[in-house]
């Protein structure tokens, strides 16, 4: 049956959307993908759609989607790949597309290759023959962990002595959170730089509750942490980023933040959080999380390539 392919657009929302959870149900058994996820990715002031953007159909019927993405302005191209299960022609066609487009954005940005990176499930509806046939390697792992949370199990902690926490309402509260954010992330595996009104837009920040997202200060010492968390996805409630100064770590106010976190959420009535984690994080996260009764709920590969730049 003869493939059509065309850009998206925001109107095309729920459609990606009923694809993107058909592609959960297949890789781990739930609908794990928001609407407003979706189209927040759409919508975003960087998306360039006619250019980054493919909807791949199969008589009539979307089997297909992909998006690319360009945050670093050089070589670091990143996209995301899905087909239903058995689409193998599909699959193939939107990659190749996909990989000729990362590597002309290079060429575009000066750069003379592509390093192009995409994350799967580590049981993907994809097939990782046709990915390893191309010369795509997995470089890092993640696991999406969970916990349960009541509010008889989880009540808000009071802080360590010498630590006050503040949310970040305010918007010199807001660019602090970024500050410390740019600054514990900067020697992470695939951490690209934004400035605060990209990492607004990544962000969709004019929806986000702010009142979730927390900094921490010590005294003598200032700004220490932050935590940035969220209460708009349906599965559950969803801790985006922990940093802590290099100079502060060790003092327990990661696991604090957290547990503040897991009360938070349990006075709001969710019964569960989750967040991912870069399981060879040099900081110790996956250990400190797994302290918190945290477990595994599936696990995400990092695939990489490296393609001459064109254009």
């Amino acid at each position: 049956m003869p493939l059509t392919v065309r850009p998206a657009a925001l109107g095309d929302a729920p459609a990606i959307c009923e694809l993107l959870n058909a592609v959960d149900l297949a890789e781990i058994g739930r609908a794990e993908t928001d609407l407003h996820r979706v189209e927040g990715e759409l919508k975003h002031p960087e998306a360039d759609l006619v250019r980054n953007s493919w909807l791949v159909s199969e008589g009539g019927r979307l089997v297909a989607y992909g998006r690319l993405w360009d945050d670093s302005g050089a070589e670091r191209i990143d996209i995301d790949h899905y087909a239903l299960p058995g689409r193998h022609a599909a699959a193939l066609h939107l990659l190749e597309l996909m990989e000729a487009r990362a590597a002309e954005k290079a060429g575009e940005n000066g750069a003379d290759r592509a390093v192009v990176h995409l994350n799967l499930h580590i049981q993907p509806t994809t097939d990782t023959a046709m990915l390893t046939g191309r010369g795509w390697r997995t470089v890092r792992r993640y696991h999406v962990m969970t916990r349960s949370l009541s509010p008889q199990a989880d009540p808000v902690p009071e802080p360590p002595a010498g630590v006050t926490l503040r949310d970040c309402r305010e918007e010199a509260d807001r660019r602090r959170a970024h500050e410390l954010l740019e600054e514990t992330f900067a020697d992470h595996f695939g951490h690209l730089p934004r400035s605060y009104q990209q990492w607004l837009d990544d962000l969709d920040g004019a929806g986000l509750d702010w009142s979730l997202v927390w900094i921490a200060s010590l005294a003598g010492s200032g700004d220490v942490a932050v935590l940035l968390s969220r209460d708009d996805q349906e599965a559950r409630g969803w801790v985006r980023n922990i940093g802590v100064r290099k100079e502060a770590r060790g003092k327990g106010l990661g696991g604090y933040l957290l547990r503040h976190a897991f009360g938070t959420f349990a006075a709001r009535g969710r019964d569960a959080i989750g967040l991912g984690v870069d399981t060879r994080n040099s900081t110790g996260a996956l250990r400190l999380y797994e302290a918190h009764g945290m477990s595994r709920l599936y696990a995400i590969d990092a695939w990489e390539v490296t393609l001459p730049a064109t254009g």
